[in-house]
Parts: structure tokens; C-alpha cells; sequence
């Protein structure tokens, strides 16, 4: 991802999910699209009970528009 200091490489929370499998299955359609993101969260949602910790699916703040089309099928 290099250097973020630019605001345009600020990662944002897009989604937040209280299963590690469905956000690695949205990293997954994120990833194959070419978009850069990473799963915040997803140890602490493991080892804890559902919806304590939800896993954080994290996208520039210049894709959101993009991962969320992508996300939502269209």
C-alpha cells in the first residue's frame, strides 16, 4: 500500500461484519477486483463472542464508491 500519508490512501471502515468468514468473503470479492483493503479486528472477533468485536473491512478513501458497487453486486 506504500506511504498513506496522502488523505486519497486514508483507510476508512466500509463495512462492519460480527463474522470473520463473511468479511474475509467480501475482502476476497474486494481483493479480486483489484482493490487494496485489509480486515481490522478479526482475531479479537474470533476468540470473543459474536458482535463484541466486529471485524472492520478497511478500503481507501478513494475506492469506497467502487468496493461498495462491488459489494452490493452492481
Amino acid at each position: 500500500m506504500g506511504n498513506i500519508s496522502n488523505s486519497a490512501d486514508t483507510l476508512v471502515a466500509l463495512r462492519e461484519y460480527n463474522n470473520t468468514v463473511q468479511a474475509e468473503i467480501a475482502k476476497s470479492m474486494l481483493d479480486s477486483a483489484g482493490i487494496c483493503c485489509v480486515l481490522h479486528g478479526e482475531y479479537m472477533s474470533s476468540i470473543y463472542c459474536t458482535g463484541a468485536f466486529p471485524v472492520r473491512l478497511m478500503v481507501r478513501s478513494q475506492d469506497v464508491e467502487e468496493a461498495n458497487r462491488i459489494l452490493l453486486g452492481r
